[in-house]
């Protein structure tokens, strides 16, 4: 799948996702929540974060930042939203354990510092930090491949994207 994924890029056919989130990458099916596990809100990945800091997956705007700061929505520069949502129910931490570097609206570039949260803080607290990855929306796009069972760095691809024939 990823030589794949890597012939396509070289062919300038796939628009991408970097991780933003450094930690090891499994499939989206691996989340309890049904909410994203049965794809409801968008196709995507989970990574089981192994550093506490999100990074943009892309070069886009900012939509949300969550009051709570256990999300964002964003749009990359080639039209595909974007929600990055921290571990599960930690929209109830009310914002405890994160601190947000960006706000709504900002411009931002791949690899710029989003978020930080706590993971010991968040999971002793009781909450699961597994963290969806998803493209809401999918109707725009033929295929969306992922890359999953593999740690991942902030410039590794986890997703790619065809858009539909127009």
């Amino acid at each position: 799948m990823f030589n794949k994924i890597k012939e396509l890029l070289s062919q300038n056919k796939k628009d991408v996702l970097y991780s933003p989130i450094p930690g090891q990458v499994v499939p989206i099916s691996k989340v309890s929540d049904p909410t994203f596990g049965e794809e409801i809100v968008g196709k995507g990945v989970a990574i089981i974060p192994r550093e506490g800091k999100v990074f943009a997956p892309v070069n886009g705007t900012i939509s949300s930042i969550f009051p709570t700061l256990h999300a964002i929505a964003m749009v990359s520069d080639e039209g595909a939203e974007i929600l990055i949502h921290i571990g599960l129910d930690t929209v109830k931490l009310k914002g405890e354990f994160f601190t947000a570097h960006t706000e709504s609206g900002a411009t931002v570039n791949k690899g710029d510092l989003l978020l930080e949260f706590d993971i010991e803080g968040i999971k002793n607290a009781g909450y699961d930090v597994i963290s969806p990855i998803v493209v809401c929306n999918v109707d725009v796009y033929s295929t969306i491949e992922t890359t999953t069972d593999k740690a991942k760095g902030i410039k590794d691809v986890i997703i790619a994207l065809t858009k539909n024939a127009q």
